[in-house]
């Protein structure tokens, strides 16, 4: 984890509402593994005590790049920062996705919307390609599908309105691939997302004893620990229960581990 004062290279429209930023951090980008995340004190936000977490797109060459949508009044504001500009970041935090694949596995990333972005550096690590389900509500909703083609990996996409690849939920170009197209092989599961999506890709793993790693979603203040702002409740090997935080111990939890009863109470 290190304290960089990185400098904006490029923060340019993405379109539908999304930007990319990419910021000269020499000392951070080198560190990042896939699924982790900085925290970002916006510039012109100096009321602000809390910095924001954004997810990781790319990490290469001491430039880390992210993908975000304005939302609310910190990413608002952080969307009319210029070329140049400084910009204090923490990172990386957390812990990310494992690439340790097992023979015979076949990788399947599952994204919801700009959860896309965070599962982008699995795909680029991973030894072998494998397939991307992406889901979101209309088209504007479904990014990165070119980068992704561009590593080899196969895209199916899923639209709740049906304005791009087939209608309705992620799962179910998902199910149908699962059904039928695997052709015997073990999926391992990555996935970024809403935690409902989360829930039930945690499911199909756990019905047939597959590995589904799971980037959780939860709203962070400190991001490094301290706060205890990110818990989610996990099941503990001897039956019982802990609470872990998503900005430390996560936010990548396999499917087991989650107890996910108690956590979308909390959502």
């Amino acid at each position: 984890m290190q304290l960089e004062t990185a400098s904006i290279l490029e923060h340019r429209d993405y379109g539908s509402g999304y930007r990319l930023l990419r910021l000269a951090a020499p000392q951070i980008a080198p560190q990042v593994q896939p699924g982790q995340f900085v925290h970002l004190r916006v510039p012109r936000l100096e009321a602000s005590v809390l910095r924001r977490p954004f997810s990781i797109f790319r990490a290469e060459n001491g430039v880390v790049t992210l993908l975000y949508k304005a939302v609310g009044h910190g990413t608002s504001v952080l969307s009319a920062a210029t070329s140049g500009e400084p910009v204090s970041l923490i990172g990386p935090l957390g812990n990310g996705f494992p690439l340790d694949l097992p023979a015979g596995r076949v990788p399947v990333l599952v994204a919801g919307g700009y959860g896309m972005a965070a599962l982008y550096l699995v795909a680029r690590r991973l030894a072998v390609p494998g397939l991307v389900f992406v889901g979101g509500r209309s088209a504007p909703d479904i990014l990165c599908v070119e980068d992704f083609e561009a590593l080899g990996w196969q895209v199916h996409v899923a639209t709740e309105d049906g304005s791009r690849g087939v209608r309705g939920w992620v799962t179910v170009p998902l199910d149908a691939w699962l059904a039928e197209g695997r052709a015997g092989r073990t999926p391992e599961f990555y996935a970024c997302g809403p935690n409902s999506m989360l829930e039930v890709i945690g499911q199909r793993a756990l019905a047939h004893d597959w590995r589904a790693w799971l980037s959780v979603d939860r709203h962070m203040g400190c991001g490094v620990g301290a706060c205890l702002t990110c818990v989610v409740k996990l099941k503990d090997a001897d039956g019982t229960w802990l609470w872990a935080r998503s900005c430390k111990e996560g936010p990548v939890f396999e499917s087991r581990q989650i107890h996910w009863d108690r956590a979308e109470e909390e959502a």
